[in-house]
């Protein structure tokens, strides 16, 4: 998952969200979304799927598989 971190910081930002918005609605904390963000930390599978809905985008394009 080494693109996972990348992606999610960029597509995070290019949606204006805030890491507090990403959290609310996952329903984890803000801390959890900067650990994601530096590669500190991988989220579940089920975590990784809710992302994908939340920014809406494909799975493929959060791991760095494809492009947006």
């Amino acid at each position: 998952m080494s693109m996972f971190y990348e992606r999610l910081h960029e597509l995070r930002t290019e949606r204006g969200m805030s890491r507090s918005e990403l959290a609310a609605r996952l329903g984890v904390s803000a801390r959890l979304v900067a650990y994601w963000e530096s590669g500190q930390r991988e989220c579940s599978f089920d975590t990784l799927l809710r992302i994908a809905e939340v920014l809406e985008v494909s799975t493929d394009c959060l791991l760095g598989r494809t492009e947006y």
